[in-house]
């Protein structure tokens, strides 16, 4: 009887340590085939806005390059247009070797013969405005270049588009490893049951629940990527339609405003619309860096500089609106950081600070160490903290405050938040806020700290 429950012992025992072992393998497995998928997304998305920014921003330089010598009739013009011309010609001959599928190919191929249709269109407008001397050119000298453009424009988005589907690909396997790893999960949890209850919840309960999370955060990420993708999508494709035409208005405006006399009602009017263009830019700018992924380039500072620069680019700019900018105690804590991009968010922040604060407000920058827990660990970290003395934010406005395009400014985009988060979260770090109605919010960015040993970039 002994040697027989001591047989049974050991083979729930080995049991047990199979399916720990199995479990431990799954968990791997699930990290390593998240970080797996995400580089393949993030490897789609970024070649995808590469290729569309810089087919768009060559085929810009030709443009204006050609808009600028309708008015000037000067030589360089000629020389930047045909260096411009040339590079597009090798940046069209260098993509084609990288495509892989027929839809990319096809696409391409029709850009090359587009190309060369605008390129002979462009070269004929260039001998006509030649002729007519220093004269400046009329809008409607550019009609039949403004159709080439927008049909290569097209063709341009046309071939992002192409390059993305591939990421439905992508997304496919990532569903399937996800209902492998569920159905693992599922027939281990099984095993251990029957083999032993008190066992079978403590494995449960040190082992099962963390890789449930971990699918569960595989599978969030996953949703959240692919609905953050197909609104920078959306995003870059409006702007991208947007920009066209606004491009087209910003020529005619430019020639049309050497014809007018200065001190007249026209040239009011002009520079009123000038205003506006440079304001729609603005906001076309905000839309596609919400639709670029987040590329930080890291590196080691201490978390006291980016608030010192911040301290001193914004305090004499919100002095003359009667706030006032502190700096508060800003310990020289070592983070790994793109120092950029965290002076970015900083800058946001204490725009979103002034716009919520009263006449004669205090706006306190400041630095402190502390703990979070982040990507499941207990981390050291460094909080940056922007506090404002303002009304504080409603619990309405909280359910949505970091959705992107929701903003309650009558002028804002709604995207400054989301793209903030987003970097923080590029770092390995969080966004967080306190608030009080009455008493005002603190922004707080949680950054991993580095080694204490580590040399910052400031010293």
């Amino acid at each position: 009887m002994k040697t027989r429950v001591q047989r049974r012992l050991v083979t729930l025992v080995l049991a047990i340590v199979a399916a720990a072992i199995g479990i431990a393998l799954l968990t791997l497995k699930s990290q390593w085939r998240a970080g797996e998928l995400r580089g393949q997304l993030n490897q789609v998305d970024s070649e995808s806005f590469r290729i569309a920014d810089q087919f768009g921003g060559l085929l810009r330089g030709l443009n204006d390059t050609l808009y600028h010598y309708g008015r000037s009739h000067v030589s360089p013009d000629l020389e930047a247009f045909e260096k411009t011309s040339q590079a597009l010609n090798v940046w069209i001959d260098e993509q084609k070797p990288r495509l892989r599928t027929e839809r990319e190919i096809d696409v391409m191929e029709r850009i090359d013969v587009s190309y060369d249709r605008y390129l002979k269109v462009a070269r004929a407008l260039l001998i006509r405005l030649q002729s007519i001397g220093d004269a400046s050119a009329t809008v409607d000298e550019y009609t039949e270049l403004r159709a080439e453009t927008q049909r290569l424009f097209s063709l341009g988005q046309e071939l992002a588009r192409a390059h993305l589907a591939s990421r439905d690909q992508v997304l496919t396997r990532a569903n399937d490893a996800i209902n492998e790893l569920r159905v693992l999960v599922l027939v281990s949890l099984a095993l251990l049951c029957v083999f032993s209850a008190a066992l079978g919840l403590l494995i449960y309960r040190d082992m099962i629940v963390p890789l449930r999370v971990k699918l569960v955060e595989s599978e969030s990420l996953r949703e959240r990527q692919e609905k953050l993708a197909s609104l920078g999508v959306l995003a870059a494709g409006v702007a991208h339609e947007i920009r066209n035409p606004l491009t087209a208005l910003k020529a005619a405006l430019f020639i049309d405003q050497k014809r007018i006399q200065a001190g007249t009602r026209e040239e009011a009017s002009a520079k009123l619309i000038n205003r506006e263009i440079l304001r729609l830019e603005r906001i076309l700018n905000d839309f596609l860096g919400f639709a670029r992924p987040v590329d930080s380039k890291l590196a080691r500072a201490t978390a006291d500089i980016p608030l010192k620069e911040v301290h001193a680019l914004l305090a004499p700019e919100l002095a003359k609106s009667d706030l006032r900018l502190v700096l508060g105690e800003t310990p020289p804590i070592p983070i790994l950081v793109d120092e950029e991009q965290v002076r970015q968010v900083l800058i946001n922040l204490v725009r979103n600070a002034a716009d919520a604060s009263k006449p004669r407000g205090v706006i306190t920058l400041r630095a402190r160490s502390g703990r979070r827990l982040l990507k499941a660990k207990d981390l050291p970290v460094a909080i940056l903290e922007v506090e404002d003395e303002g009304e504080g934010i409603s619990p309405e406005v909280q359910k949505r405050l970091f959705d992107p395009f929701f903003t309650t400014k009558k002028t804002g985009t709604g995207l400054g938040l989301s793209i903030a988060a987003r970097i923080v979260e590029s770092h390995g770090g969080v966004l967080e806020y306190q608030t009080a109605r009455g008493l005002g919010t603190t922004f707080g960015l949680v950054l991993p700290a580095a080694a204490a040993t580590a040399p910052a970039s400031g010293d």
